[in-house]
């Protein structure tokens, strides 16, 4: 049965897209233009948007799945980054070190792609699926393509916050953090614990234990990006 088929009887979740937009917007205007969170939001709002372009222009074969999965993952980022919520501990670096003088933006940027894409992404794969009631696998073609879109994002992101290259040198510290992470890793990575999850769902206790290892090791990396670094 073609994918499109199997999803033909869902209610497009195109409002939900334009509500998570609208409070990224919000939060942009609370914050001020350096704090590490806000660099992360600007980023992560512009691509949300491009998401959302792409379902309004017939750009995914089930607009329906793509947006709730898009959905469901914004809103893991706004329920971290809200201040009435204890937030995953994949997200305290960047809300411990969001004023930071030392900290880099390109460094605010990168730390919270990580804690959204290693630990959230998955968790919202599962979200998607039992609201749709299909399996990680029907969940591939729109997985990759919001993927794609992702991956742009992170040359977005160097192009726009990187140093110019009398700053970035080989032996600057930057320029090995940057070398130790990259968006297409946590992407693989990100599937991977999505389908053992769904593996693991008929057993709570290895789900919950396997879910906090997760979160706490998506923040140990978070937590080496935000380094300090001389000027």
């Amino acid at each position: 049965m073609a994918q499109t088929e199997r999803f033909a009887e869902r209610t497009p979740a195109a409002d939900g897209v334009a509500s998570v937009v609208a409070r990224m917007r919000e939060l942009a205007r609370s914050w001020p233009a350096g704090d590490g969170v806000a660099v992360f939001n600007r980023v992560y709002l512009s691509v949300t948007e491009e998401v959302g372009r792409h379902i309004a222009g017939g750009r995914f074969a089930d607009a329906s799945a793509a947006a709730t999965l898009d959905v469901r993952f914004a809103e893991r980022y706004l329920n971290a980054v809200d201040p009435d919520r204890l937030p995953p501990a994949c997200w305290r670096p960047l809300l411990q070190f969001r004023r930071h003088p030392g900290v880099r933006p390109l460094q605010f940027a990168l730390a919270g792609i990580n804690a959204h894409i290693g630990h959230d992404l998955a968790l919202a794969v599962i979200d998607t699926c039992r609201e749709l009631g299909c399996e990680p696998a029907a969940m591939e073609d729109e997985f990759d393509r919001v993927g794609d879109l992702l991956v742009s994002l992170e040359e977005r992101i160097r192009e726009d916050l990187m140093p110019g290259p009398d700053l970035l040198q080989v032996a600057d510290p930057l320029t090995h953090l940057l070398g130790s992470w990259t968006l297409e890793r946590a992407r693989d990575a990100a599937w991977a614990a999505a389908r053992a999850l769904w593996v693991l769902r008929g057993s709570p206790d290895v789900t919950e234990e396997f879910t906090r290892r997760l979160d706490t090791s998506v923040g140990l990396v978070g937590r080496m990006l935000l380094t300090p670094l001389p000027d």
